[in-house]
């Protein structure tokens, strides 16, 4: 118990991030719906009630319904009644003026509201318009020379009067990198707006839900990150930004998986308890995501990188943001048009951001753009702060209530403490202390991966067994049993291995690598002699095939 005790109090104070801030008050959000539609108002009230919101800071806008609006409508039904109603309301207060007409840049001296959130049923895009007459487009590069863009983005530039900018291109983003998230503020010339949407108004409204939840409980499982492997070029930032993103979570205790080949996970890879994902660069979600039941915990943020991710957020299968919705993520970024790679978010900014504690989801997303007035959508509440706990305080409030969720915050200790140079082996006596739960998959398969390290094949061998036995979740029970199998082939266990893998493919005849585990079961049990089975197995590949 002392080890236990010493271990938790050690790199629980040593932790990756010490977050002092408190929560984020409803009062610095106005909420913005369509009032045409039902279900629009039903999540902004929805949200306003989680959230604390005024009642007063809830603003119903007549809108069209469908996902784009023209530029004129975004001006006369949006812009400027959301204008009109902060002045009114005291929420913006601006410098009184001569001339408002020849002034540049005026900011508000004082922003009671630093948030919009837009409630699904409020357009997506803001069509391109080539008729509007826009002065000083002409000296925008050409490939930039387009006045379409995310209603976010646009909207995102509310507290800035100008009558002079032109409406083509992006406009850079004076507060990108930031490490203050107070200067996020209309006042310096941003309003962080995020939308609760998605394929559904109910995928919408349990946006805040889960994010709150994560709060509660903590945003637990494992990271996984998708590079392409690129090593010189143009395109070789994003990668950087990614393989960044994934030091980051690390170092922060989350069990981390990067893969750095050219393709996208593989649909059969076993992406298990995921509670952060970026990857780029498919143009339509694929691989794991594409599988019946995606395994998100609560809370989980998933990014893909691409030009068209969020180009729709009302499908289920087409491009990302929306399948990612869909199948259970709480937030995600996205752009509904051509970006180029430097108008995306840089993910490596928004990770070191949002996961050092003080920055909610809205803060990250938009420290994290180099430009506004451009492609770029944010999904999810923007008060959204998982991180706002020390570790300590969220190890102990789970003990406190005997969850079972500090199975995960037991997991961060090993990798944190592994992180910081401790040895393996000190990791398993960790594992195997009274108080640590001794019935979790979770942990028993990393003192069964921490024991392979040490040699102790047997004891590795063991722990596998456990943590099948322990009710693991679909896709960890998938790693587990391949995992297994190898470590008994190692061992010289062929039989095992053979049996273990006939079984797990009459539980789960739906596994899209089946060619592939039966033609490893085909070449046991050829060497096992047991002639009768590999032929059985040869025709199971030949039928499999014969459908491609």
């Amino acid at each position: 118990m002392f080890l236990k005790t010493f271990l938790v109090g050690t790199l629980l104070v040593m932790a990756w991030v010490v977050p002092l801030r408190g929560e984020e008050p409803g009062e610095s959000v106005v909420v913005i719906y369509n009032s045409r539609m039902p279900e629009s108002k039903e999540i902004a009230t929805h949200y306003a009630s989680r959230r604390s919101v005024p009642a007063g800071q809830l603003l119903g806008l007549e809108l069209p319904s469908g996902e784009t609006m023209s530029r004129a409508d975004y001006r006369e039904k949006l812009q400027e009644p959301l204008m009109k109603f902060l002045e009114q309301n005291k929420l913006f207060i601006y410098p009184a003026l001569t001339n408002a007409s020849t002034q540049k840049n005026v900011l508000p001296t004082t922003a009671k509201i630093r948030y919009a959130v837009l409630c699904y049923g409020v357009p997506l895009r803001i069509a391109e318009d080539g008729s509007l007459d826009d002065p000083g487009a002409e000296k925008i590069l050409p490939l930039l020379r387009r006045n379409g863009a995310a209603v976010d983005s646009e909207l995102a530039t509310l507290p800035v009067k100008n009558q002079m900018l032109p409406l083509a291109g992006p406009m850079p983003n004076a507060l990108f990198g930031k490490i203050r998230e107070s200067w996020l503020n209309p006042t310096n010339g941003l309003l962080l707006v995020a939308r609760l949407d998605g394929p559904s108004a109910a995928v919408a409204r349990a946006l805040v839900d889960k994010a709150m939840e994560a709060e509660d409980h903590g945003l637990w499982g494992r990271a996984y990150f998708d590079l392409r492997g690129i090593t010189e070029g143009e395109y070789k930032k994003g990668d950087d930004w990614i393989g960044a993103a994934a030091k980051m979570t690390q170092s922060a205790g989350f069990e981390t998986v990067v893969d750095d080949k050219p393709e996208t996970f593989p649909v059969a890879f076993p992406m298990s308890q995921i509670a952060l994902y970026a990857g780029w660069y498919d143009g339509s979600v694929s691989g794991p995501f594409t599988r019946p039941k995606v395994e998100f915990m609560p809370g989980a943020f998933a990014y893909h990188l691409h030009s068209y991710s969020a180009q729709t957020l009302r499908s289920t299968n087409q491009n990302w943001c929306g399948p990612l919705l869909a199948e259970g993520a709480t937030c995600t970024m996205g752009c509904i048009d051509e970006p180029y790679l430097e108008g995306t978010p840089n993910i490596e900014v928004f990770f070191a951001c949002w996961m050092q504690g003080t920055f909610t989801f809205g803060e990250a997303a938009y420290a994290s753009q180099r430009v506004l007035s451009w492609q770029t959508t944010v999904v999810g509440d923007p008060l959204y702060r998982p991180f706002m706990q020390t570790p300590k305080q969220r190890h102990d409030a789970l003990d406190q209530r005997h969850s079972k969720l500090i199975e995960w915050s037991d997991l961060q200790i090993v990798d944190k403490g592994l992180v910081l140079g401790a040895t393996p082996n000190a990791m398993i006596q960790f594992l195997l202390t009274p108080g640590v739960p001794q019935d979790s998959p979770v942990l028993a398969e990393k003192l069964a991966e921490l024991e392979l390290k040490e040699g102790l094949t047997e004891s590795c061998i063991k722990d596998l067994h456990h943590a099948l036995q322990f009710n693991p979740s679909p896709q960890q029970r998938v790693r587990v049993t391949l995992l297994l199998s190898d470590r008994l082939v190692a061992a010289g266990r062929e039989g095992e291995a053979l049996a273990l893998c006939d079984d797990f493919l009459k539980q789960c005849p739906d596994y899209p690598d089946a060619v592939g585990l039966y033609t490893k079961m085909q070449t046991l049990a050829t060497k096992l002699h047991q002639t009768r089975q590999a032929e059985q197995y040869a025709r199971q590949i030949a039928k499999l095939t014969a459908h491609k």
